[in-house]
């Protein structure tokens, strides 16, 4: 399936005079946007007083906008509960793992369990889609904005607390096998009744991991609930619309893919410079990419989140300049904004929308760039964008989704529990994951990020799954019927559900692919390493010991007689945490043994494949000759001498 690829902005019409309205929308149209994503944060205006509405406003901003030709994105309002409705009942807010309230003077002031609130957002999101649902002007729907932002899933309130109880009752049906679940005759932590349980905070020490991650999934489900309710409310009212919510990156928290179920579309929120800020890369990483990002960060959730959107997916606020929020706020380099536009876009994105059009000269944001500046001259991405419609134009782009050999398992749960236990207080499944997925872009490879079902790993030819907190049977039948090279990682199939130790020991049901026993396993300080015998590179911060059975071979040992890598006929088990140098001398053998080629990348340079199109991205700030990789295809965008920040693409030629 192909469709056309758009670009379009954020705008808050309630900021602005009416009568900018019209100037904004034919200045949007002038540089070739074709959407705007509106009211997400509006419902102080859209309801003034409880039970008063006042939607002309909105209406007449769609009106206008969507008559300059501009396609209309509808947000829910439910991130920011207006001031009444918190006087009202105080006791929506979330408290916090301390047990203080979230109060009013931000956003996202509310528990996802408190009944009276969910009622209130029916409310609200009812009226609007009547109001709205069926003007021509409004095309999709985006659902409240980027859940759990700023710690906001859980909460500690006693509606969180009463919603769990039934949430386990509902789990476990009888006490006694809640008991044995949680192994909670260990410090006679038993308990006689669903009512007995409380909330995994303010513990003397740490809590119980299992009653921990049944917490997690809780809070987890939560979302997924309160999320549906607004779903429903819009399919019934606004049939045919699209509906998306907003992630964000390097966010965990609850399940996207849950969520993602109940959605047409997933979108997310793309701050390349602010998230290398915030993120644990060491300072000459940060220093080098400054002005244009992780050349991987964005990469990976673009694949993330189609996978979340099972194949449709958008980026809802793309960064065109500095930000407000990061510990320190660079501009973007030349070329930069232009590049992530193509990534992101050469990922599948149906539509790409800058954050914001106009940057507000008040507030929590005042200090967030956009197109416009606080007094509505153009920005330098005003500009930008104005050219990449053109070249778009002239490209015919349109999004396209298609299955990799090469897969990635991402799991949500996994992110929960060594969150939960990390045994080394630097141990961090997303940056175990997101290593492979840098390993794997750097050798050339498109890559899907996949949930771990059975589904998601079929017809595949590698199928990369380091960290995987349980083995769960249908999973390991499913890699072993494939017929895929399957890499397995630390930790992998190292925890039953119920966050127990396997009877068998890790890697639990995964032995059948390949033959091991983790008999210990040990975190290491930094700067101490595990070398490895005959070969470059070491393991870093996580080992675990093998024990090999009849099925099992090793293919890497450490200086001291450990094995390292384990291969059974087609998988492959990494016992510990690899640096850069050693993760490729595993990734290639394991390419090898799939049949998959690789290629020789300069250092900032990235491709990525989109049906028979080749993009490729130089990240660095110096030109790079790509001959060797366009070989004799002709290029339809960019040059062979691809400059700093530059994109090229080819149409590779048939095999």
């Amino acid at each position: 399936m192909a469709t056309e690829q758009r670009l379009g902005v954020c705008y808050y019409p309630e900021h602005w005079p009416e009568s900018r309205w019209a100037e904004d929308a034919r200045g949007m149209v002038e540089i070739g946007l074709q959407l705007v994503r509106m009211g997400e944060f509006a419902w102080s205006r859209l309801e003034p007083r409880d039970g008063r509405y006042d939607f002309e406003w909105l209406r007449r901003a769609i009106d206008t906008f969507h008559g300059a030709g501009l396609d209309i994105v509808l947000g829910t309002p439910t991130a920011t509960p207006p001031k009444w409705l918190v006087d009202k009942m105080p006791d929506m807010l979330a408290l916090d793992a301390r047990g203080q309230p979230r109060k009013f003077g931000s956003r996202r002031h509310y528990c996802f369990s408190h009944a009276g609130y969910a009622r209130e957002c029916d409310r609200i999101v009812a009226a609007l889609v009547e109001a709205f649902g069926e003007h021509p002007g409004v095309k999709a729907w985006q659902t409240d904005n980027e859940y759990g932002c700023h710690d906001t899933v859980e909460s500690y309130s006693n509606a969180a607390r009463e919603a769990f109880w039934r949430w386990c009752r509902d789990k476990y049906a009888d006490i006694d096998r809640l008991n044995r679940a949680w192994g909670n005759v260990f410090w006679s932590m038993e308990l006689r009744g669903f009512d007995d349980i409380e909330l995994p905070n303010l513990t003397v020490t740490e809590a119980n991991p299992s009653h921990l991650m049944d917490f997690q999934r809780f809070s987890s489900d939560q979302v997924v609930l309160f999320n549906r309710r607004q779903v429903e409310i819009i399919r019934r009212h606004s049939p045919g619309r699209a509906i998306l919510h907003n992630f964000m990156g390097a966010f965990t928290a609850f399940d996207h893919y849950a969520v993602g179920q109940d959605l047409d579309a997933a979108a997310w929120d793309s701050y390349p410079l602010g998230f290398l800020e915030r993120g644990p890369r060491d300072e000459a990483f940060k220093t080098r990419y400054m002005r244009v990002g992780d050349p991987d960060f964005q990469a990976f959730h673009h694949d993330l989140y189609r996978a979340c959107g099972r194949g449709r997916w958008w980026v809802m606020e793309q960064q065109p300049g500095a930000v407000n929020w990061a510990p320190w706020n660079p501009a973007p380099a030349r070329g930069a904004v232009r590049l992530w536009t193509y990534e992101a876009f050469a990922a599948g994105a149906e539509v790409v929308s800058y954050f914001r059009w106009r940057q507000a000269p008040f507030a929590q944001e005042q200090m967030h760039e956009a197109l416009l500046l606080p007094n509505a001259e153009p920005n330098e991405a005003y500009h930008i964008v104005a050219e990449l419609s053109g070249e778009l134009a002239a490209l015919g782009a349109e999004a396209r989704t298609a299955r990799s050999a090469v897969a990635l398992v991402f799991d949500y749960e996994s992110a929960w529990a060594w969150s939960i236990e990390p045994q080394g207080q630097d141990f961090s499944y997303f940056e175990l994951v997101f290593a492979f997925y840098r390993g794997l872009r750097r050798l050339g490879l498109s890559v899907d990020i996949i949930p771990p079902t059975p589904d998601a790993v079929a017809d595949r030819k590698l199928v990369v799954a380091p960290g995987l907190f349980t083995a769960r049977p249908e999973l390991a039948q499913a890699l072993a019927r494939g017929g895929a090279a399957v890499l397995l990682g630390p930790r992998s199939g190292s925890k039953t559900p119920d966050f127990h130790i396997p009877d068998e020991l890790p890697p639990g049901a995964f032995r059948s692919l390949v033959d091991v026993k983790v008999r210990r396993v040990e975190s290491l300080r930094p700067g101490v390493t595990v070398p490895v015998e005959g070969a470059a590179g070491h393991l870093e911060g996580w080992r675990e010991f093998l024990t090999l059975g009849e099925g099992g071979a090793a293919r890497l040992c450490s200086t001291d007689g450990e094995t390292i890598l384990a291969r059974g006929a087609r998988a492959f088990y990494l016992a510990g945490r690899p640096d850069d140098v050693l993760l490729e001398t595993v990734l290639r053998d394991v390419l090898a043994c799939a049949g998959l080629a690789t290629l020789d990348l300069p250092r900032d340079i990235r491709v990525r494949d989109n049906g028979a199109t080749r993009f490729v991205f130089n990240y660095g700030d110096t030109a790079v000759d790509i001959s060797s990789i366009i070989g004799d295809a002709p290029l339809c965008l960019g040059e062979t001498c691809l400059p700093p920040r530059g994109v090229a693409a080819f149409t590779a030629s048939p095999a």
